[in-house]
């Protein structure tokens, strides 16, 4: 390779020719694939660092680094586990049903004359006042109100039996 200190010489050879056997060490060292990557990376790192000054075998040395650097993984593990749930221990909201009740009001409004949809998407979703939506719309604040107040009706007659079994259009639980 170029730019490749002689210091290194042989270890490309060393790591093509006992890499997978070191890697099947490691990967059972440190349970898993990904870990044992990283396992055997930080090991050949610090062969490097001593790679010039082996003599022998250089299998037998990398061997006991990946032994040791397991233990040592342990250890701080032992120390400091790993927290993989929360500490409080509560489980997350269920979001399912607030999906749902959107989804249903969401086919609710497409059901509306388009002016009252606009209008109760400016006012409620995009929290206008009555003064923003009737400038937007090009009209007077007063239709803005009067078709606030039919849309909503509307919405009523169209919701009305969800309060009674709890259940959007689409058969899901409100």
């Amino acid at each position: 390779m170029r730019g490749k200190p002689e210091a290194f010489a042989g270890l490309d050879a060393f790591v093509a020719e006992r890499g997978d056997a070191l890697l099947a060490t490691a990967i059972l060292l440190a349970g898993g694939r990904d870990a044992g990557q990283d396992l055997l990376q930080a090991a050949i790192e610090r062969l490097m660092r001593r790679w010039n000054r082996i003599d022998g075998d250089p299998e037998g040395y990398v061997r006991r680094i990946l032994y040791h650097l397991a233990v040592d993984t342990w250890r701080r593990r032992s120390r400091r586990p790993e927290v993989l749930t929360s500490v409080d221990g509560r489980a997350a909201p269920d979001v399912t049903e607030t999906l749902d009740l959107r989804d249903a009001l969401v086919r609710a409004l497409a059901l509306l004359p388009p002016k009252q949809r606009a209008v109760l998407v400016l006012r409620y979703w995009e929290h206008l006042t009555e003064a923003e939506a009737a400038d937007r719309l090009g009209c007077s604040v007063g239709t803005v109100k009067s078709t606030t107040s039919r849309g909503l009706a509307r919405l009523r007659e169209l919701t009305a039996d969800w309060a009674v079994d709890h259940r959007t259009p689409n058969g899901a639980r409100a």
